[in-house]
């Protein structure tokens, strides 16, 4: 089980710092797959990074009953000048592992990534798609409680691409997945729950096939030229969220002022409640019109 409470996150930059993701809180249940789903830059890598420990929140906390994976396929912390044996033999005894285990561990990535000689060679020699052969391999030849996966599926070339999705196939009943994917076919295939980031919010859904349909139904209504729900139920739920993120908006503000927090972050608070107070306005007016409309068509057909 892994909890996220109170979880927000942002980038310092010199031109300001809007929230990636804002007062997330939910709880992954032990031995469900998830996907996330979400737009480009909708946060779907950043909430990785904080569920595998990699990076830190800026308020709030992630906490983790179960072991927990790095990210799946992840090699920018080999060392180039060291060879693949020597870096997967490295990594093996950082995680603990004994002798025999250590032995099993290099025999696994070695057979997984099928690169030859090329495995005895330095790492820096390698291409991309011979590094994602052995980081791929390596992330997966330990026994994780959850396994973290941004986009590992999409690199390589059809066989492995194929090979890697059977391996992800043998964890399923042992150990549970945490996914970000561009394929929504291995999503559906591999995942139960999805969770749809959303504007720094997130939205559980029990039913991946669900999350991926709401996703479309929101890109549709944008492509369509307005973003707000077209029946009464998805718009009382998108006003529920807007009042949410509001509150979130609200709270920052007040924090911020009460620990005398720099002007230009009290600037940015003001704004983002300003905004989150319009977009309010907007959602209860579309849901009190569509729930006239609603009115009109049952006296009509009374």
């Amino acid at each position: 089980m892994i909890e996220i409470r109170n979880l927000y996150k942002r980038y310092h930059n010199h031109h300001g710092s809007d929230w990636v993701l804002k007062d997330i809180n939910l709880t992954i249940p032990t031995g469900v797959s998830v996907g996330l789903i979400g737009a480009n830059g909708a946060g779907k890598s950043t909430l990785l990074r904080l569920i595998a420990g990699m990076d830190t929140p800026e308020r709030g906390e992630v906490i983790r009953h179960s072991r927990v994976s790095w990210p799946v396929g992840l090699s920018g912390g080999m060392q180039g000048n060291m060879t693949g044996r020597q870096n997967v033999k490295f990594v093996a005894r950082v995680q603990g592992s004994g002798p025999a285990e250590v032995k099993r561990v290099i025999q696994f990535v070695e057979d997984f990534a099928e690169i030859g000689s090329s495995f005895d060679e330095p790492i820096r020699t390698y291409s991309s798609g011979m590094k994602s052969r052995i980081s791929f391999g390596l992330s997966l030849a330990f026994d994780f409680d959850v396994y973290i996966s941004d986009e590992a599926t999409a690199v390589g070339d059809r066989a492995f691409k194929a090979k890697a999705k059977e391996l992800f196939n043998s964890k399923i009943g042992q150990a549970s997945l945490i996914m970000v994917s561009h394929g929504e076919g291995i999503l559906r295939d591999l995942c139960q729950a999805g969770l749809y980031l959303k504007q720094g919010k997130a939205h559980w859904y029990d039913d991946i096939n669900e999350a991926i349909d709401t996703y479309h139904a929101d890109s549709d209504a944008k492509k369509n030229g307005t973003a707000l729900p077209a029946n009464v139920p998805s718009a009382r739920r998108y006003l529920q969220d807007c009042h949410a993120t509001l509150k979130g908006a609200q709270e920052t503000l007040k924090e911020f002022q009460e620990q005398d927090a720099p002007q230009q972050d009290i600037a940015a608070a003001k704004k983002e409640v300003q905004k989150c107070g319009k977009e309010a306005r907007r959602a209860r007016e579309h849901l009190e019109s569509l729930q006239e409309q609603q009115r009109e068509e049952k006296r009509k057909s009374a």
